[in-house]
């Protein structure tokens, strides 16, 4: 059986060598590396998801270092750490409802019975101390001091203190068993977003419209091809996405598939996008602020859009939704590419030049929120100021940052 240092120690080396491509591909190999360790790794009887917890964290700081620009590394990290809070929270909640009725139970069929002080204390303070999960709960702390250590014990002696061994042994199974199906459930989630996604097309696509889009994208191509297989008549306009010319080889898949197709140069956008109904791009993360992070010429493609009163749609599966913003010092904005994409290291050979020549490639561009009119993710679609709602379903505060030891 593999260790789990093992299989971190291969998924970084992936990362940090940039042998995984896509944010969805990546997304998904995260989550089955996490839900390995939840396996693998040995959990005590006792606040058996701190230590989950810091395990995840640890190897989620790893991670996220072999490969700073993809951000969805650092965003499943997260979601599998909430995941642990919620499942370690809906057991307590589930011990303290069953304290609560056993409670009652036994004043119901013990009346003349004398009163035992110990379990109902027990009762009360889990009652007092255990809350129902709610959105404040989520983004609140909640330390695994907080739990009173005499809701497993008993004043009966030996068997009840084997029996509360047991007790825990078995809650330790069971928070490992949820979250693992809770993994199983987000690696669904992530492997059908396209799908999702797409089926909300013929809602945003009409009949007769010009689509302008840049660059290549697998979500954007599905969008499009769900329209076609509803009967949509329309055209799609594809800007290159120079120098790397991603939107040629988008072109050629949207012709094999029956839609009508235009590549245009990235600098015509702004010549073209007066005849466009609609810009639907795909993006590499959705910020915190309803920003995103995309292809390097979006942010001109959105200008124009929003000079021309043209609505300026985002196309992302909810993986990419990251709870960072973009001036947080840990997120890292850009990617320098080779200038070798933009001139070949032999064309200036044996010229003479008085000053060295610099080629700068970016690879990334940021469009900030107000520039975005649309949001359509596989839970639907949203406007850009709704993203904090969603990061308080899908992360917890204390995740936030990575770094951040946990408090005991």
């Amino acid at each position: 059986m593999p260790d789990i240092e093992g299989l971190v120690n291969d998924f970084v080396a992936k990362l940090s060598k940039c042998k995984v491509e896509g944010s969805q591909a990546t997304s998904r190999l995260t989550a089955e590396l996490l839900r390995s360790v939840v396996s693998l790794q040995r959990l005590p009887p006792t606040n058996p998801a701190a230590v989950l917890i810091e395990a995840v964290r640890g190897i989620g700081v790893k991670l996220v270092a072999a490969n700073p620009v993809e951000l969805a590394v650092g965003n499943i990290v997260r979601r599998v750490l909430h995941i642990i809070r919620e499942e370690d929270l809906s057991l307590l909640t589930s011990k303290t409802g069953d304290l609560d009725l056993s409670a009652a139970s036994d004043d119901e069929r013990t009346i003349d019975q004398d009163y035992d002080p110990t379990q109902s204390a027990a009762a009360a303070a889990a009652k007092s101390f255990i809350r129902p999960p709610s959105l404040h709960a989520l983004l609140e702390n909640m330390p695994d001091k907080a739990v009173p250590s005499n809701i497993y014990t008993s004043s009966s002696g030996g068997d009840s203190e084997e029996k509360s061994k047991a007790d825990k042994l078995a809650r330790t199974r069971k928070l490992k068993h949820d979250v693992i199906e809770a993994i199983n459930m987000l690696i669904e989630d992530i492997d059908t977003c396209h799908e999702l996604i797409a089926e909300q097309a013929v809602e945003h696509i009409h009949q007769n419209e010009v689509i302008l889009t840049l660059g290549s994208s697998r979500t954007a191509f599905e969008f499009f091809c769900a329209a076609k297989e509803k009967k949509r008549s329309f055209r799609v306009v594809v800007a290159e996405g120079a120098p790397r010319y991603q939107g040629h080889a988008l072109a050629k898949e949207l012709v094999s598939r029956g839609l009508q197709t235009t590549v245009v140069t990235d600098s015509a956008v702004f010549a073209m996008i007066s005849r466009v109904n609609m810009v639907i791009v795909g993006v590499h993360a959705v910020m915190a602020n309803g920003g995103v992070i995309a292809p390097v010429g979006m942010n001109m493609v959105a200008l124009a859009a929003q000079k021309h009163a043209v609505p300026f749609v985002v196309v992302a599966g909810i993986h990419k939704l990251c709870p960072s913003y973009p001036h947080n010092p840990e997120v890292c904005l850009n990617d320098m590419r080779s200038p070798a994409e933009l001139l070949e290291f032999g064309r200036l050979f044996g010229v003479d030049s008085g000053a060295p020549l610099q080629v700068v490639n970016p690879g990334f561009d940021y469009v900030a929120p107000e520039l975005v009119s649309l949001l359509i993710t596989d839970i639907g679609g949203h406007n850009p100021s709704y993203m904090y709602r969603l990061i308080s379903d899908y992360y917890s505060a204390d995740d936030f940052d990575l770094q951040r030891r946990i408090h005991k």
